[in-house]
């Protein structure tokens, strides 16, 4: 079943995904060559709670960190390790809290170090269609008409778009339906309803768009090995015009 939200609790998941973004944040600023990736996952923890919530996916479906850090090939659902950071990685952070009973989520990728013009495209793209597929995401329209959106833009740049992973709805629980792919096809899908908050989260690959699952049953890479961006905004579907609970004005105020 697919939630209309009250204004009530529209206010508790903005809470949360304000969280989030602060968490993005804070993570982001410790991003550098040799940081090990582990350690940004203990950041994240002891920020999330300082600020009174707990981590959202520590547990989750028995996933064994705090958040995920996908660096380069990785696409999603990294995990948290002794690896150090080189420069010109990019490194995907993937977040989500629990707060006063409802969840938060939200991504970024950042660049380690000075990028290539190549990867900076990447992120930049992945970056921009996310707020293409945002625009779509308006009362009346469908989940199709967000993921072509997506898959328009990053396509007619020449990259590759996940299929196997997808958006979804949140709320008390951190997926939920509708689940909104981030290819398709316009006027197809479940129709959106003013109220119903989703996440919208683009991952884009440098290359071919199919991937493989790691062996830890979490991790997923790109099929080539080329790179992989991830963006991701928790929004409310309004009339006219989404409303954005994620902001990254915490991450982008301190570059």
């Amino acid at each position: 079943m697919i939630k209309v939200r009250t204004e009530e609790e529209i206010a508790l998941l903005r809470e949360n995904a304000i969280i989030v973004s602060k968490t993005l944040a804070e993570v982001g600023k410790h991003i550098a060559p040799g940081v090990k990736t582990k350690d940004l996952d203990a950041l994240a923890a002891e920020f999330i709670r300082d600020n009174g919530a707990e981590p959202g996916f520590l547990g989750y479906g028995g996933y064994p960190h705090n958040i995920c850090i996908s660096v380069n090939e990785y696409v999603v659902h990294g995990f948290p390790s002794d690896y150090e950071l080189r420069d010109g990685d990019i490194v995907s952070i993937d977040c989500g809290t629990v707060y006063k009973g409802y969840y938060g989520d939200s991504a970024y990728t950042f660049g380690c170090g000075e990028l290539s013009a190549a990867d900076q495209a990447l992120l930049d793209t992945t970056k921009n269609s996310l707020y293409k597929g945002i625009e779509a995401a308006v009362a009346g329209a469908r989940t199709g008409d967000i993921g072509y959106a997506v898959q328009n833009y990053c396509e007619e740049r020449g990259y590759g778009v996940v299929r196997e992973l997808v958006g979804h709805g949140i709320g008390r629980n951190m997926h939920e339906s509708p689940e909104v792919p981030n290819y398709g096809r316009r006027g197809h899908g479940v129709k959106l309803q003013a109220g119903t908050v989703i996440c919208i989260e683009p991952m884009i690959n440098q290359g071919v768009k199919e991937v493989y699952l790691a062996d830890d049953g979490w991790g997923v890479y790109t099929a080539d090995h080329k790179k992989s961006a991830h963006f991701e905004m928790t929004v409310v579907v309004r009339k006219g015009q989404a409303e954005r609970l994620t902001t990254y004005e915490f991450i982008e105020n301190n570059k």
